[in-house]
């Protein structure tokens, strides 16, 4: 009986190897058929999309690839990337559940600058929903020790970067998917372009002591593949629950909520309180990133706000938005901000 036992055991320890060992073989290959087709179809598309090697490991619990010298550039929206490798992790039996890790050093390059990107480490996590276009459920990302240095002279710093995105359930029964993202994002010791530039009679700290946004954003379809190869899905609301910058005595708090149109024009309300915002302006007016006109115009309506109030150190700016106009109240002060992924 015993002997019986035991081969019955050995069998059946030779059946799940084997079956271990199948589950990796058709994963790897199926993710370094996936990528490549994926890198060959970008490049038909008129993408610089290169790397040069890809290697998948991991045997047996694991499908590890991983990209060396990878470039990706999008001609449409001018953005590029290039990193000395690129690293995707997936366990064999939860293959829609990807862990990404980026180099410590990498560039990104938009239309107007190039980016030197230094981390010590950044890893994200993506869940994504079964099916072939792999829609995004659930996406987060951790940076540490981020340093990000622009071709156009400024720096920016942070000691760690949080932001977590999170699909919500469909609103009603029906059988339209959810294109309803939960966003909160918070930063660990930014210090902003701004802070380089500090005049020398306001006394504010390196970085901001608060950094933090809670938003739920709504767009016209789902984030899948399609994001990438396609087009970007277009915000239809935003539903600002909090925004807070803390930097020092200068203080930023914003909430409110907008529908957005199909030409990117918001209509809604979005509440704006700054605390000792004259030491803001003279910020902006160091920082060279505003013209001083522009500047001017500003500082002399925010002081016709903070008359009205009665405190001339808090104000309470409503922002109202329709008809692609942006108004203070019942007075028009501009064009509304367009909202348009590119």
């Amino acid at each position: 009986m015993i002997q019986w036992t035991m081969k019955w055991m050995a069998r059946l320890l030779v059946l799940i190897a084997l079956a271990v060992t199948g589950l990796w073989f058709v994963g790897s290959q199926g993710a370094s058929t996936a990528f490549a087709t994926w890198f060959e179809d970008r490049r038909a598309d008129g993408w610089a999309a290169d790397y040069d090697d890809l290697t998948v490991k991991g045997f047996p619990y694991r499908v590890d690839t991983t990209f060396t010298n990878i470039t990706l550039a999008d001609p449409d929206t001018g953005v590029a990337w290039q990193a000395p490798f690129f690293q995707v992790f997936a366990l064999t039996y939860k293959p829609h559940h990807l862990i990404a890790t980026w180099p410590n050093d990498q560039t990104l390059a938009v239309p107007t600058e190039k980016l030197a990107v230094k981390t010590e480490e950044m890893q994200a996590s993506l869940v994504l929903e079964p099916g072939a276009d792999l829609t995004v459920e659930r996406f987060n990302l951790d940076v540490d020790t981020l340093a990000l240095n622009s071709s156009l002279g400024w720096q920016l710093t942070a000691t760690g970067i949080d932001l977590a995105l999170l699909r919500q359930p469909a609103a009603d029964s029906s059988d339209t998917p959810s294109a309803t993202y939960r966003l909160a994002l918070r930063a660990q010791d930014l210090a902003p372009p701004a802070a380089f530039r500090v005049p020398s009679d306001i006394d504010l700290p390196r970085s901001f002591e608060v950094f933090q946004a809670d938003l739920e954003a709504t767009f016209s379809r789902p984030w899948d593949l399609t994001a990438i190869e396609d087009s970007r899905p277009q915000p239809t609301a935003l539903d600002l629950k909090r925004a807070d910058i803390v930097w020092g005595d200068l203080k930023f708090n914003a909430a409110g909520a907008v529908r957005i149109d199909n030409l990117g024009y918001p209509t809604g309300k979005i509440t704006i309180r700054l605390v000792n915002w004259r030491d803001m302006i003279a910020v902006a007016r160091a920082s060279d990133n505003f013209a001083p006109a522009v500047l001017d115009t500003l500082e002399q309506a925010l002081t016709f706000v903070a008359g009205l109030s009665g405190n001339s150190a808090q104000i309470d700016i409503p922002l109202s938005f329709k008809g692609g106009a942006t108004r203070f109240g019942p007075i028009p002060i501009g064009p509304a901000p367009r909202l348009v992924l590119r």
